[in-house]
């Protein structure tokens, strides 16, 4: 894949995002789980080892598996997809964020979701929803400050398993920054395989029976987090411009109930060239089935600046679909996006389900295929 970025416009390698998400990094977790403990400010400063432990509570209550594992109501549903529309809009651009500052966003909202908790769901909801994320977290809560002193686990297993952990999180990062098609990848695939298996099995090597036991009083029945099929926040609703083409503006609460797949792109970016013909079988393809198709175009040179030019330019390659003419960005801002082009799928409810930076067949990549298989399980889900 390759892709011009918004900061300076230069070519490089792009990454598919979704290694970031729940469903990959689940690849690596096995089953552990505790009640929910809400640990103080005070206590997560005084744990060295906090910047491990993976924040995914907020995916996790997006899931309608995790609704339906704690049987909430249709009721206690809307209210959290209430609450999903007021946090939202902060959690998806935050994975931009610096770590530390990243962290600290998702803290706090995940102190939100908790509070909601706390005033509409009942004890045993709760403590099952603090099972299912350390089911996600894996063997990471041991390096939490609540598991440790509950389970009785030394400063020098803890210290090794952190270690551990660090590993597996640097094979990860190196990965992650490569290219499709990299030759490369296999080493590094298999170093992260590698680092992987020794912090899987550090619970057989450093953790006592009697802690083991411990553990396992901790535990609720069996999720397998990796099954998640929504774990995304919902779409940033569209941002008012002044101009649109092909359609009158469109809202994404009004899409409801249509699968969307929204492209940023700037017809000046040879990228985005390379991904124009797909948009366009998408949308000749797809559009009686119930799929819309959104291009946003965002500009970065001063032609792409000038509403004119884009109208003609979308004339002259034939585009069909709705285009958001993002004079002034503030729908890239609102994604979080950062390089041309970039594609998003949006489920029927509203959710972002997967998206792609780069060209779409990159280096002998078939992320157009991938995104044709998703949006037909899209396209049967229920709303």
């Amino acid at each position: 894949m390759a892709g011009r970025t918004k900061a300076n416009g230069r070519c490089l390698g792009a990454k598919n995002m979704n290694h970031l998400s729940l469903l990959v990094i689940a690849l690596y977790l096995f089953v552990t789980s505790i009640a929910v403990v809400k640990a103080e400010d005070s206590e997560s400063s005084r744990n060295p080892y906090e910047a491990l432990v993976p924040q995914y509570l907020l995916g996790l209550a997006h899931a309608p598996e995790v609704h339906q594992e704690l049987e909430l109501t249709e009721a206690q549903v809307q209210g959290l997809e209430s609450l999903f529309h007021e946090i939202d809009n902060v959690w998806f651009p935050a994975r931009l964020l610096p770590q530390a500052s990243q962290r600290k966003t998702v803290h706090e909202l995940e102190q939100k979701l908790l509070h909601w908790f706390d005033e509409n769901t009942s004890d045993e909801q709760r403590k099952r929803l603090g099972q299912l994320e350390y089911y996600s977290q894996s063997s990471r809560i041991l390096l939490r400050e609540d598991v440790r002193s509950r389970v009785g686990l030394e400063a020098s297993q803890q210290s090794k398993l952190a270690v551990l952990a660090r590993a597996t999180d640097d094979a990860q990062q190196k990965l992650s920054q490569i290219q499709f098609g990299d030759p490369d990848a296999k080493g590094l695939q298999s170093k992260f395989n590698d680092a992987y298996k020794a912090e899987r099995g550090a619970l057989t090597k450093l953790v006592t029976n009697d802690q083991r036991l411990k553990l396992n009083d901790l535990l609720g029945p069996t999720f397998d987090p990796s099954k998640l099929s929504r774990i995304y926040a919902m779409a940033p609703e569209f941002n008012t411009v002044e101009h649109w083409i092909n359609s009158e503006p469109l809202t994404m609460s009004e899409l409801k109930g249509k699968v969307v797949i929204v492209h940023f792109y700037a017809f000046e970016c040879h990228n985005c060239h390379a991904n124009f013909a797909i948009y366009q079988r998408w949308y000749k393809e797809l559009t009686s089935k119930g799929v819309v198709i959104v291009g946003i175009q965002t500009p970065e040179t001063d032609r792409e600046r000038n509403p004119d030019a884009v109208k003609s330019a979308a004339s002259q390659r034939e585009f069909r679909f709705p285009i958001v003419v993002d004079l002034e960005s503030k729908n890239w801002r609102s994604w979080g996006n950062t390089m041309w082009p970039t594609v998003y799928i949006v489920d029927k409810n509203g959710y972002i389900r997967h998206w792609w930076q780069g060209e779409l067949n990159w280096n002998g990549a078939t992320a157009d295929k991938t995104i044709d298989q998703l949006v037909a399980e899209l396209l049967a889900e229920k709303i």
